[in-house]
């Protein structure tokens, strides 16, 4: 008998035979436009990627990572997800400028992984076809999603990982008590500015020391995680995921707040960054010193960690000095305001 399960974001799953969890069914997972082939659940598993770590410790399949690269935020983690990474061996945390991994595909391939997570320039899907080594990215990062992205990729994450790994009820588990926060802060009352009106959000990417600045649009989670905190993303007439922007733009659009995205150096870098730029002392935001440092993975890419990154982004609206609404929600009244 064939199981087929289709998951949003184009994914599409498929078991070589039912059965229960902790079979060794092939499986195959259409993934940013490719098929890809297991033989069964991974058990020698190489992560180039931070992004899937918390699905995978709550799956109870972080074991299963024998190798690791890049770097990995101890902030993202609760310590017993921090001491398990700890003790996986790391080949190599080296980023460029944009935070993006150096890894060479021989280096990868030396693992004898059966599964590669995550994707690089110099090791994808087509440099490890020879070794017949198969990888899996996360769907956002490789453009496989053509439309605004919203929350039920998050969940769709969990479930391909569920699927994948032979865990389906985990996941489903873990995917209700994310839905479940979420609901607490979209069911409480928004934090407004005084005259009603939702703050108006940027979420950026600056470059320490000068260069290059991106913003997000309606393709990338930070904009989901922007309209459940009740505020308004001034690049959501950009279908984009991530783009280059000006620093005249940024003034044009005026954020109240700005959420400054970073995956390295220190949170002080990142806002220093972000209030250097020209003209910047011209926006709401930069007269009222509204920065908000954010690590990337808190808004992008679609998983678990984004609704980590809400609950921040609706604590810090929440704090500020000219906040209208209620306090934060009640977690033990279901979003009910105190």
């Amino acid at each position: 008998m064939t199981l087929a399960l289709t998951l949003a974001a184009g994914l599409t799953v498929s078991l070589a035979s039912c059965g229960s969890e902790g079979s060794t069914s092939a499986i195959e997972v259409d993934n940013c436009g490719d098929t890809v082939h297991l033989d069964g659940p991974p058990e020698n598993v190489t992560l180039l990627k931070s992004a899937s770590v918390p699905t995978l410790q709550h799956l109870g399949v972080l074991d299963r990572v024998k190798n690791r690269a890049g770097k990995y935020p101890t902030a993202y983690y609760d310590d017993a997800t921090n001491d398990a990474l700890a003790a996986i061996p790391s080949l190599t945390d080296k980023t460029d400028a944009s935070g993006h991994l150096q890894i060479s595909r021989e280096e990868v391939v030396a693992t004898g992984p059966d599964l590669v997570l995550g994707e690089t320039d110099t090791v994808n899907r087509q440099t490890l076809a020879s070794s017949d080594v198969p990888l899996i990215e996360e769907p956002a990062l490789c453009g496989s999603l053509e439309r605004p992205v919203t929350w039920h990729d998050a969940w769709d994450q969990i479930r391909l990982y569920g699927t994948v790994f032979d865990r389906g009820a985990e996941a489903e588990e873990y995917v209700t008590a994310l839905q479940d926060r979420l609901a607490s802060i979209e069911d409480a009352a928004t934090p407004t500015k005084p005259d009603g009106s939702p703050y108006r959000i940027a979420v950026l990417y600056p470059t320490v020391g000068g260069g290059v600045t991106y913003a997000y649009g309606t393709g990338s989670m930070a904009a989901p995680v922007v309209e459940a905190a009740g505020a308004e993303n001034v690049y959501a007439d950009q279908s984009d995921r991530v783009f280059e922007v000006t620093a005249e733009d940024i003034v044009d659009r005026n954020p109240d707040v700005v959420l400054a995205l970073y995956s390295d150096g220190s949170a002080d870098e990142i806002v220093g960054a972000v209030k250097g730029l020209p003209g910047m002392d011209r926006t709401t935001a930069g007269q009222r010193g509204q920065v908000l440092p954010l690590l990337l993975n808190y808004a992008e890419p679609p998983t678990p960690l984004a609704v980590d990154g809400l609950e921040q982004v609706d604590a810090y609206l929440r704090d500020l000095p000219d906040a209208s609404g209620a306090a934060a929600p009640d977690p033990a009244s279901g979003g009910t305001r105190r």
